[in-house]
């Protein structure tokens, strides 16, 4: 069960991932050529925060069945065990956060400049953070 999990979450961490930047990229474009907000450009958006919040949905259940999770939090000398058992979850939710703030702050918004400009700089900062702390060497 362990193995399947853990092969799920790397291999959803690859759309998530993209759909995310897809997202990022579309606000960005967006923004700098002052497009009109359209229902594509929100399902992108909507797309980047469901492939997301399933990743986090999967890594919690990883992270409490893991031998590199909850059970090593004891062990913060090792570099490895730290980055997996506090620093990656710790940070990924720190940026799901901001994603999911993203979201919901355009909803209030009237203006497509500020409805890009919000997923622009929310998603873009969950995205800097996700790609900070994934383990790179454990990964690919």
């Amino acid at each position: 069960m362990y193995e399947f999990i853990q092969k799920f979450h790397s291999g959803w961490a690859y759309l998530a991932l993209l759909v995310l930047v897809i997202a990022v990229i579309n606000a960005f474009i967006g923004l700098m050529s002052k497009k009109e907000f359209t229902a594509k450009d929100r399902k992108i958006a909507l797309f980047g925060l469901i492939g997301i919040h399933t990743q986090l949905l999967v890594g919690l259940i990883l992270y409490f069945v893991s031998p590199l999770g909850f059970a090593s939090l004891g062990q913060m000398s090792d570099k490895m065990l730290r980055l997996t058992s506090m620093e990656h979850p710790l940070i990924n939710i720190i940026a799901i956060t901001l994603i999911t703030i993203g979201w919901s702050k355009h909803k209030k918004l009237t203006t497509s400049e500020s409805k890009f400009k919000t997923f622009t700089i929310f998603y873009g900062l969950g995205l800097v953070l996700i790609l900070s702390r994934i383990p790179w060497s454990m990964w690919l």
